[in-house]
C-alpha cells in the first residue's frame, strides 16, 4: 500500500548561504554604504543589525530574496519586532520546522473533505498519508499545493 510523509524542513546550511550572500550583498548596495548593518546567522534564527528601522525593512526583503535564490520558501520565516537599542535597531527572523497541531488537522481536514481514497494521520510534527494507488498520493500532493497554507510543505518518504 502507498505512503508517503507530509513534512516541513528546511535546508539550514542553505539558510546559512542566504545569510552569507544577503551579508555580501549589503557590502556593494550603495544605500547601505557606511552603514553598520550586518545579518548573523546563529542556528535557527538570523539576527539583522542596522542603524535604522526602514534599514531593517529593507535587509528583511534581502534576506527573503536570498532565500528564494536557495530553493526555501519565505513562509518558513519568522520576523520578530524591532528591537531599539542606543542608536542601533535589531529585528530576529526565526525559521519554522514540523508541521504545528493545528496546520496538521486543517491539513487531515483538507484531505478527508476532498473525498479522495486515502487515509490521513497525525504522527508528531508530520502527516502520514496512505492510499491504495500511487495516482491517489499525487492527488493529494497537488491538491495540498493548490491550497495556501502559513507554511511550506515538503513529501518524503514515498513508499509504493
Amino acid at each position: 500500500m502507498p505512503s508517503m510523509d507530509i513534512v516541513s524542513e528546511i535546508n539550514l546550511e542553505e539558510v546559512r548561504n542566504a545569510t552569507e550572500n544577503a551579508n555580501r550583498e549589503l557590502s556593494t548596495r550603495f544605500d547601505f554604504r557606511g552603514a553598520d548593518a550586518s545579518f548573523t546567522w546563529k542556528t535557527p534564527t538570523v539576527t539583522m543589525k542596522g542603524d535604522a528601522d526602514f534599514q531593517l525593512k529593507q535587509m528583511a526583503d534581502v534576506l527573503r530574496s536570498q532565500l528564494v535564490k536557495r530553493n526555501i520558501d519565505a513562509k518558513a520565516l519568522t520576523l520578530s519586532s524591532i528591537e531599539h537599542t542606543g542608536k542601533n535597531f535589531s529585528q530576529e527572523a526565526t525559521f519554522k520546522e514540523g508541521i504545528e497541531q493545528l496546520v496538521a488537522k486543517k491539513v487531515v481536514k483538507l484531505i478527508k473533505d476532498s473525498k479522495l481514497k486515502v487515509q490521513a494521520s497525525i504522527q508528531g510534527e508530520q502527516v502520514r498519508v496512505t492510499g491504495k494507488k500511487r495516482d491517489d498520493l499525487q492527488a493529494v500532493m497537488q491538491l495540498l499545493r493548490e491550497t495556501e497554507f502559513e507554511q511550506s510543505f515538503q513529501y518524503n518518504n514515498f513508499r509504493d
